[in-house]
This record gives C-alpha cells, sequence and structure tokens, in this order.
C-alpha cells in the first residue's frame, strides 16, 4: 500500500505555525526554512527529524523527494 505524503511547506500548515514560529523552533533562519521548503531532496535526515518533532508529522507522511 502506497503511503500518502504532503509537502514541506502543507505539513507546516497542517501544524499551524507560521515561516516565522518554525524557523524559530527549528533554530534556524527564514530565509533557510523557505529554501528547506522549495529544495525538500536537500535535507539531511537529521533535518528531517528535527521537522517531524516540531510539525509533530512523522517523516514518512512528508515529501522529502526532489
Amino acid at each position: 500500500m502506497e503511503i500518502l505524503q504532503i509537502s514541506l511547506k502543507a505539513a507546516r500548515v497542517n501544524a499551524n505555525l507560521t515561516i516565522m514560529q518554525a524557523s524559530r523552533c527549528l533554530d534556524i533562519s527564514h530565509s533557510t526554512l523557505i529554501k528547506w521548503e522549495r529544495n525538500p531532496g536537500d535535507l539531511t535526515p537529521n533535518q528531517q527529524r528535527d521537522i517531524q518533532k516540531v510539525y509533530g508529522i512523522p517523516t514518512d507522511y512528508i515529501f522529502f523527494g526532489n
């Protein structure tokens, strides 16, 4: 069975976080988060785990491909 995945931006919105709020929680600049949302395939496994914790969504359900 195929797992449906949402975009990184959709995951942030579903967590009710703005770019500024999410970037503060992730301890990154808002411009870095914007880059991540545009190119989620560039994230390391550690960065993906940080997002999972902050957004409250398992990484399996977030699309990190190109």
